[in-house]
């Protein structure tokens, strides 16, 4: 798993390629804190390039989000495709997050 993030149009936009499973969750949620933790509170998860997630991936994206919530930040979510996209339907997490086709429909809703 590889995490980048970069900022563009109010949000700090997190992209993240590969697996996110038991072993690499725990990295996938220090990385998010570390985000939250440095002051941005609208993150853009980008899962174009995420092959596979897990329920330990998915708690990490709970976790992160309860703590968005208390900063009165928000989540958004673009690029599910294939087993990460069914996952996220499946899960719900479709009804819970917001979720785009691409990144820069994301960043327009802002």
């Amino acid at each position: 798993m590889e995490i980048a993030t970069k900022k563009q149009g109010g949000a700090m936009v997190v992209s993240v390629t590969g697996r996110i499973d038991a072993v690499t969750a725990p990295e996938f949620e220090k990385g998010l804190s570390a985000v939250i933790a440095a002051g941005d509170t609208v993150l853009l998860l980008d899962m174009n390039g995420l092959e596979y997630i897990s329920s330990a991936g998915l708690r990490s994206i709970l976790t992160t989000a309860k703590q968005l919530k208390a900063k009165e930040g928000k989540m958004l979510f673009s690029g599910l495709k294939g087993p990460v996209k069914d996952v996220f339907k499946i899960s719900g997490f479709g009804s819970i997050f917001k979720i785009f086709e691409t990144e820069e429909e994301a960043l327009r809703q802002l």
